[in-house]
């Protein structure tokens, strides 16, 4: 009985000190996960910590890397910089940019990224015709963004 009840004992602590451990690291990141996340965001890249494509200058507008659908829809003032550093919150369209820019930087910037120049462009294009369609591709150009390193 005394065995067991050690036995038992054991199992608890383990499985109490387990829970505590993961509820820790679900609230903050420790330092392997910061080292190894975020470096294709868009807050990753609004930040300046690394030096833009080339193909891309920070001061490029959305309309001119986009086109003229995106022209439309965000204005000629918009630059890929400030796109990056959106607050996403205010509407799916808004999200649509933030995310598909730094998809962009991404797709010239980092070998093996799901996309490509030309992909993102076309999808961000097909992606204007409404907020569910912004939404969804915001999502999957943030899905890709998050994945990549």
């Amino acid at each position: 009985m005394g065995r067991s009840f050690l036995l038992s004992r054991l199992v608890l602590i383990i499985f109490v000190a387990y829970f505590a451990a993961s509820k820790a690291a679900a609230t903050r990141p420790g330092f392997l996960y910061t080292r190894t996340r975020g470096r294709c965001t868009p807050q990753f890249w609004s930040s300046r910590r690394e030096e833009w494509p080339r193909m891309v200058p920070q001061r490029s507008t959305v309309s001119r890397v986009f086109g003229s659908g995106v022209f439309e829809r965000y204005g000629s003032d918009v630059t890929l910089l400030e796109s990056t550093a959106m607050n996403d919150d205010e509407s799916a369209f808004a999200g649509l940019l933030k995310q598909a820019s730094a998809a962009l930087l991404n797709s010239y910037a980092r070998k093996g990224f799901p996309y490509s120049a030309w992909e993102v462009k076309t999808l961000v294009i097909q992606a204007l015709v409404s907020k569910e369609a912004a939404t969804r591709q915001a999502k999957q150009f943030s899905i890709a963004n998050q994945a990549c390193n």
